[in-house]
């Protein structure tokens, strides 16, 4: 399986946003926005780290049925978030391939 990226990014507010990509190119998670490009690098390094800790990880039920999962940095702050997933099983899932691929994960930069 190839490994996954983090795709850093300029969204249409004109904030640095980055995405965690599977190798098969399905969106993991993805981040808030950030006022500087500096800012975004240093969340895509704190997913990196905190990556590794399973209990940073929470999963959840959301509005209309969906499971999430967010992972969280030290401070509590969440520093990706995922998408809506159909099961538990599927959020946590997303979760696990988070931990498989982040750590290791190259930056790439899109437009």
């Amino acid at each position: 399986m190839a490994n996954g990226k983090f795709e850093l990014y300029t969204d249409k507010a004109g904030e640095y946003r980055f995405r965690l990509k599977a190798g098969n190119g399905e969106t993991i998670g993805a981040s808030q926005g950030y006022k500087s490009k500096s800012g975004a690098t240093n969340g895509i390094e704190s997913v990196k780290k905190n990556a590794a800790l399973e209990e940073r990880f929470t999963v959840f039920e959301g509005n209309g049925g969906k499971w999430y999962f967010n992972l969280k940095a030290g401070n509590q702050e969440v520093i990706l978030a995922s998408q809506g997933y159909s099961s538990k099983q599927g959020a946590e899932s997303g979760a696990k391939s988070v931990q498989n691929h982040a750590p290791d994960a190259a930056v790439e930069e899109v437009a």
